[in-house]
């Protein structure tokens, strides 16, 4: 009898432990910053009318997407502080919604922002990177390039640096958008001068750990990834692809590529192969990184200008083949698409959904189109295969939804809600 009880509640603890083993989405794009999470989801949380709201709060302007981590979920919006508009940085308690704290940053200035209008671009404007949460600390590369870490719990400001008074730094147009990046003990960014356009830091006390390269940054967040072994940081600078060693800054390998007005989405890695993609004319492209006696070599596998354009929409990839938002400035109607990164051929896509973002949780992709949609598919490169479909936001969205713990957290210049994802 004993014996029968110990198996069953054996087979019943993965049930009872797993919204508390996958409740971290604690950086932009997911834990390992590739939109990919083991988390799965039913198409019938979808049924009678949509997920369920657990909560729903204002989210003024910007772009920034959801981290969820140590209970609390964490974005940046504008805000009016004594008189003047800021990128505030501000922690929710991720159960119930209600806000615990904000912290002031840069001063909202834009160029020709996302409010004018133009093009069907009537999003408004704000910031649009994403805080990153570890270990009790809260670190946001603000659009001034200013690198700010805060205290999970209270918001205070444990050390910052100033990387455009501090590091020779060039900013770009429309300010910064790149979200930091953690490995270990390493937080990497952007941003720097000649010899120091690339930085790592210690993310505990905020020390130097090295400074490396010489490109001028895009807005596109660096990932990180393992490579022939060799564990390194991929920068999309305006000069294209550099991979850089981790623990030292090493240069290892850099792919040329196109630079027009702005590039904003993420490199992708798939074993060897890192696709690489943007607007303005530019296009998609992926090489293969090849190890020699001599170090690393880059051979480009495929490269089509104007074509394959993920405008800001980082595709998520799932055993060779991207699945994301493609198209430029195809507002409200930007398809949803599969290609091979081996040889970028197509194998299907669906219009109607705008330059939002895709998740991968475990063989489903979760879309949020920038009308607010969001949407669940079959990761297939057989067919588009859609499961359910809900509106669940006002305003414009370009962020990325987050999921954590069968929730999930999405937002829009207007509102932020946190959906329960699991069956009804």
């Amino acid at each position: 009898m004993k014996s029968r009880l110990l198996n069953a509640a054996v087979l019943a603890l993965p049930f009872l432990i797993a919204p508390n083993l996958l409740a971290e989405w604690a950086a932009y794009r997911g834990p390992s910053g590739s939109g990919i999470t083991p988390e799965s989801v039913s198409p019938e949380a979808w049924d009678n009318g949509g997920p369920r709201v657990v909560w729903s709060i204002p989210t003024p302007d910007g772009f920034s997407s959801f981290t969820v981590a140590d209970k609390r979920a964490f974005t940046l919006v504008r805000r009016n502080v004594d008189g003047s508009d800021h990128e505030t940085c501000v922690a929710f308690d991720a159960a119930s919604g209600a806000e615990l704290w904000s912290v002031p940053l840069a001063l909202a200035r834009y160029d020709r922002g996302g409010g004018d209008g133009a093009e069907g671009n009537s999003g408004g404007d704000g910031p649009r990177s994403t805080p990153v949460v570890c270990e009790g600390r809260v670190y946001v590369l603000d659009s001034a390039l200013v690198l700010s870490c805060l205290e999970a719990e209270s918001g205070m400001q444990l050390w910052s640096h100033d990387i455009e008074a501090g590091f020779a730094g060039r900013n770009i147009r429309w300010k910064n958008a790149a979200s930091p990046v953690i490995d270990g003990d390493r937080l990497f960014v952007a941003g720097g001068g000649p010899n120091q356009s690339f930085i790592a830091f210690d993310r505990t006390g905020g020390e130097v750990l090295w400074k490396s390269g010489d490109a001028l940054m895009t807005h596109a967040t660096p990932v990180v990834s393992e490579i022939h072994s060799r564990r390194q940081v991929i920068f999309f600078a305006q000069n294209g692809l550099h991979a850089l060693d981790v623990g030292t800054g090493e240069a290892l390998w850099h792919f040329p590529y196109p630079f027009r007005i702005s590039t904003a989405a993420s490199p992708v890695v798939f074993r060897d192969i890192v696709y690489c993609s943007a607007g303005y004319g530019v296009g998609g492209g992926a090489c293969r990184i090849e190890r020699t006696p001599g170090g690393f070599r880059v051979v480009e596998l495929w490269r089509k200008p104007n074509q394959v354009i993920n405008h800001w929409s980082t595709p998520v990839c799932r055993d060779g083949y991207l699945y994301g938002l493609f198209g430029f400035k195809q507002y409200g109607d930007a398809p949803l698409a599969c290609y091979d990164i081996r040889t970028g051929e197509e194998k299907w896509s669906r219009d109607g959904f705008g330059p939002g973002h895709v998740i991968l949780a475990d063989d489903r992709l979760m879309v949020l189109g920038d009308e607010g949609q969001l949407v669940l598919a079959d990761a297939s490169p057989e067919a588009y295969r859609e499961l359910a479909r809900a509106d669940v936001l006002e305003g414009k969205c370009w962020t990325t939804p987050a999921l954590s713990g069968g929730r999930a957290y999405v937002r829009s210049t207007e509102e932020g809600k946190c959906l329960d994802l699991s069956p009804r």
